[in-house]
């Protein structure tokens, strides 16, 4: 039997999976592209639920469910710019993130947002490639007295 992926809306209620996605896919998923210092400075040095619950608030976006369990999660505001984009590393590959963007896009035409955009980081850039989007520039930004390098990106829908 396979297991199904469902995607659905993202509550501040999915506080506690978005905070643990994020802390996994940075520290784990990220880590051919970028060293424990500057992962560490991006993610912080542990999972904070009640930071996300402030965070997401103020978010819309999706949350991609397998057999119920939340393995990723979108999110796009009214201008179309995709704040937040993590899939587990364990679900890399998987079409996860696919489904997920495809949530996104159609959330974006609904909204009348005709140009999306995002900073992705090193390892999130081919996704996005791969999904249509062009690299505007490549950018450095500080996070904690830490630089990290990411992309600006954007796709016309």
């Amino acid at each position: 039997m396979t297991s199904c992926i469902t995607i659905r809306k993202l509550g501040v209620a999915d506080a506690p999976h978005a905070a643990r996605i994020y802390f996994c896919a940075i520290y784990e998923g990220t880590r051919a592209h970028y060293s424990f210092a500057q992962r560490r400075a991006w993610a912080g040095d542990r999972v904070d639920p009640q930071a996300w619950r402030e965070r997401l608030a103020g978010q819309f976006g999706f949350v991609a469910e397998r057999d119920g369990e939340p393995v990723g999660f979108m999110t796009i505001d009214s201008g179309g710019y995709i704040d937040l984009a993590f899939v587990l590393p364990s679900e890399a590959g998987t079409g996860v993130g696919r489904q997920l963007y495809r949530a996104i896009e159609q959330k974006a035409a609904a909204l009348g947002a005709g140009v999306l955009t995002t900073h992705a980081s090193k390892a999130a850039r081919p996704f996005f490639e791969a999904c249509g989007w062009s690299v505007i520039a490549e950018q450095t930004v500080e996070r904690s007295g830490v630089s990290l390098t990411n992309y600006r990106m954007r796709k016309v829908v």
